[in-house]
């Protein structure tokens, strides 16, 4: 090709690959009612035509730039006073505009994380009070919707729009979120507030890095894949099946069902619904398991040419799915519907074999939606449905199955693409992060917690403060000392906190509800967000250091002194050697900003433990009733 033809064809190739845009806009995290962040380096994102000037008009300020090959631009003005003055942008091109209307400048919140986050003012305390006085245009809202996507988006799955607090608004929005913000109102009338819901119910951790963040922690091969999924299902899931071939093998005694599935034990399934309620089968009993599901179909010669779309539904929570044993998809996801293409070349004319290795790893299994939505559709148009009729055969294999990147719960930034990414780059006043349940058991969450930050201090801004919330009290009350997956966890968020110089630590190990795993008194929790968030030195283990028979505990962040509420000693303070089960409940002397723990005779302790348990009771608190956060610190000699 000429060089000038070269030239041209390239242009035509970005031209094409770029939308057109009639009137420039801000990213979809901007809209009319907004709040801008006052008080620091004002960033601002958007798109226009690739190659063109843009202008943002503010108020009396106004900045020009260029937008990249692909039509993006980012745009910073400089710092804003907080203002409850209704003001206009407007962003604007030689070819049109677009302006942004009734915007307020104040401080700015992304409030993200699992269903403790999540959790609406509908259903946390006192709610027909709180709402009765919600309203305040002071407070404009904006719920972000649920979808994932495995690379960045640059729109929602759904249009959004801020809203100004009102009972109607606040009744589904996260009730931490807001109660934060009604406390920060309270102290500063004159500083609005702009409050981003970006939470999903059962999340990973892990779902929520950017790109970047999740090839530091999980390599890029898993980045590589996942960039794959998106580009061809069918191939992605070729590439990761071995992995489950793998592990089933070494579940399963060496055997293969997807190759011999005759030599299962097969039954008719009693029922097209959840397996819970096939009674008499076991799973009934024990729904946690994995089961296999098979179900055939006779293709005509025409039907079994080309290429064919299988649908399956919805399986909760996660399928492996064959074609006359060869995998066509892999998804977890107990709502998501799964359509996976399926190659001609694994079709044949006659009866045609389709099996589904499924794992339920929490309450229902099974199938989740009605027969109706389950069929295969060939080439040429033809729709067989699958039917109920299906047969089943449980197995020994107990275990989780390897997650694919993918996964909708767990994927590596499959939340952040879809929820956070569209924001664009703004600035933030800070972020609120309520998660954790799902990462139990798992290691390293102050790493996890140090990726998250990067993260988001990449796309909002260095400045941007992170709160976390250390998780609340759930599970079986306990009366002696032992291990605890939950305590591990707050004491991991309690070090990744402790590692960043722009966090803080609050804690709910206090306001939680034992046989809930979500607590409705999110009205305490948001006034201790404010509180963190304001500058207010949450109470945190400082060092712990042997003194003859005694080991001294110095705190920091305690206002006034340390108490121990309803009587002379804290509850849940244990001395510990090097090896597990050697800890020991010790009364502990309180003593202004420290404990003072006695060394029971005999013992060599290593570690000092506090509220280490699932659902500790706790007592110890600072002057103004804030509680110690749980923790594990080795004892310096």
């Amino acid at each position: 090709m000429r060089p000038l033809f070269r030239a041209l064809a390239g242009v035509l190739a970005i031209l094409a690959a770029s939308p057109a845009f009639s009137n420039p806009v801000l990213d979809a995290g901007f809209g009319d009612n907004m709040v801008l962040q006052g008080g620091a380096p004002l960033m601002l994102s958007g798109r226009a035509n690739p190659a063109t000037r843009v202008t943002v008009t503010l108020n009396t300020l106004s900045t020009t730039v260029q937008t990249d090959a692909d039509g993006a631009f980012v745009v910073t003005l400089p710092a804003q006073s907080n203002s409850r003055a209704p003001a206009n942008l407007t962003v604007s091109t030689a070819s049109g505009s677009t302006t942004y209307r009734n915007i307020l400048i104040g401080n700015v919140f992304l409030c993200g994380g699992q269903s403790n986050m999540e959790l609406p003012v509908e259903r946390a305390l006192d709610v027909w009070n709180q709402l009765r006085q919600a309203g305040d245009d002071g407070i404009r809202l904006l719920m972000v919707p649920k979808t994932t996507a495995p690379v960045p988006q640059t729109a929602f799955a759904a249009p959004v729009a801020w809203q100004a607090a009102t009972p109607e608004s606040v009744a589904p929005f996260s009730a931490a979120c807001f109660y934060m913000a009604k406390a920060l109102r309270r102290k500063d009338p004159s500083t609005p507030i702009g409050l981003i819901h970006a939470n999903w119910g059962g999340s990973a951790a892990r779902a929520w890095y950017d790109p970047d963040a999740a090839a530091a922690m999980h390599g890029k091969a898993e980045t590589d894949l996942l960039a794959l999924y998106n580009r061809d299902p069918y191939a992605a899931t070729q590439a990761f099946v071995p992995q489950w071939f793998d592990w089933w093998r070494a579940q399963d005694g060496g055997r293969e069902p997807w190759k011999t599935p005759q030599a299962l034990d097969w039954k008719p399934i009693p029922q097209f619904s959840f397996w819970n309620e096939w009674k008499g089968t076991g799973l009934d009993t024990r729904p946690r398991a994995n089961v296999w599901l098979r179900q055939t179909i006779t293709l005509t010669p025409e039907q079994a040419r080309g290429e064919g779309q299988l649908a399956i539904g919805a399986i909760d929570d996660m399928d492996l799915t064959f074609v006359n044993g060869h995998p066509v998809g892999y998804t977890f996801g107990w709502g998501v519907e799964r359509t996976y293409r399926v190659p001609p070349e694994h079709l044949k004319p006659g009866r045609n074999e389709i099996l589904i290795a499924a794992n339920n790893m929490w309450d229902t299994g099974g199938f989740f939606a009605g027969p109706d939505r389950l069929a295969f559709t060939a080439a040429n148009g033809a729709r067989i449905p699958l039917g109920a009729d299906w047969q089943y055969a449980t197995t020994q294999v107990s275990d989780i199955p390897p997650r694919a990147p993918w996964d909708a719960n767990a994927g590596l930034g499959v939340m952040h693409n879809a929820m956070i990414a569209p924001l664009g780059r703004m600035t933030l006043a800070g972020v609120a992060w309520y998660q954790g349940e799902a990462d139990i058991g798992q290691g390293r969450y102050d790493a996890k917690l140090a990726q998250l930050f990067a993260g988001w201090r990449r796309q909002f801004g260095p400045q941007t403060r992170m709160l976390v919330v250390q998780l609340a009290d759930f599970g079986e009350r306990r009366s002696v000392p032992g291990e605890s997956g939950w305590a591990q966890l707050r004491d991991d968020q309690r070090r990744g906190v402790a590692a960043d110089a722009n966090a803080a630590l609050v804690t709910a190990i206090d306001i939680g509800e034992p046989t809930d795993i979500h607590p409705a008194n999110k009205n305490d929790l948001g006034k201790r967000l404010a509180a963190a968030f304001n500058g207010r030195a949450m109470p945190a283990p400082h060092r712990a250091v042997r003194e003859g028979a005694q080991v001294r505990v110095d705190l920091s962040g305690i206002a006034g002194a340390l108490q121990a509420e309803g009587g002379p000693y804290p509850l849940g303070v244990e001395l510990c050697e090097a090896g597990p089960g050697t800890c020991r409940f010790v009364l502990a002397d309180v003593q202004g900003n420290r404990l003072i723990l006695p060394v029971p005779d005999g013992m060599a302790p290593t570690r000092v433990r506090y509220a280490w348990a699932d659902a500790p009771v706790v007592n110890l608190v600072d002057g103004e009733r804030m509680p110690v956060p749980g923790f594990e610190l080795a004892i310096n000699p």
